[in-house]
């Protein structure tokens, strides 16, 4: 039983252990790259990765898949990353991408890239071969936020609570069912003006 893919570059899961920080590796880290986001006013952006169907996949087929699942994901995504880029696992069913330097818009084009990467990636079990159904949020820094709160904007934004949608994959039975990226202010205020200009001609 593992989580397996097509793609030439990977394979099972290797012995090295997990591709993630453990939840305090990650709290330390996330606060780390906050205060250096303060000190010297730099972007940090983070996305989060909620694997929805991960007790589906507990129930029905085996108590360690999810582990092995998770372990196989963090790698293949640690693959599309920077060197500096770091994956955290903040619960049994998240892992946390922290982008240092990164603003929203590199950030969504960061999720896109992770989303084509995961519609490559099924669990097979018992003979059987099946998507993973997962969101993905993606949260900026703001000022005075801390690494909680950035924690918990990119779970608000995996369930829609951001005032945009979350970015998904696998909803569906197939190898990518679809996905939504929501827009950002930048994109809205182009509309915007794009919008006023055809009105006063």
């Amino acid at each position: 039983m593992a989580a397996i893919d097509h793609h030439p570059r990977t394979g099972s899961i290797g012995s090295d252990g997990p591709a993630y920080l453990a939840a305090a590796q990650l709290s330390a880290r996330l606060d780390e790259e906050v205060h250096r986001a303060e000190r010297h006013g730099t972007p940090l952006s983070c996305l989060l990765l909620v694997i929805d169907n991960m007790q589906e996949i507990a129930r029905e087929h085996h108590s360690e898949l999810p582990e092995q699942t998770l372990a196989y994901v963090g790698g293949a995504l640690a693959r599309e990353l920077r060197d500096f880029d770091r994956i955290g696992r903040p619960s049994d069913h998240e892992l946390m991408i922290v982008l240092p330097g990164a603003d929203e818009p590199r950030g969504e084009i960061v999720a896109r890239r992770m989303l084509e990467r995961l519609r490559t990636i099924k669990v097979e079990a018992q003979g059987q071969r099946r998507p993973l159904r997962v969101s993905l949020g993606l949260a900026s820094w703001r000022k005075d936020a801390s690494g909680v709160d950035l924690l918990e904007r990119t779970r608000a934004a995996t369930r829609g609570r951001n005032g945009g949608d979350p970015l998904t994959a696998g909803a569906q039975a197939g190898p990518f069912a679809h996905w939504q990226a929501r827009r950002t202010e930048a994109q809205d205020a182009a509309l915007d003006r794009r919008a006023a200009g055809r009105s006063t001609r």
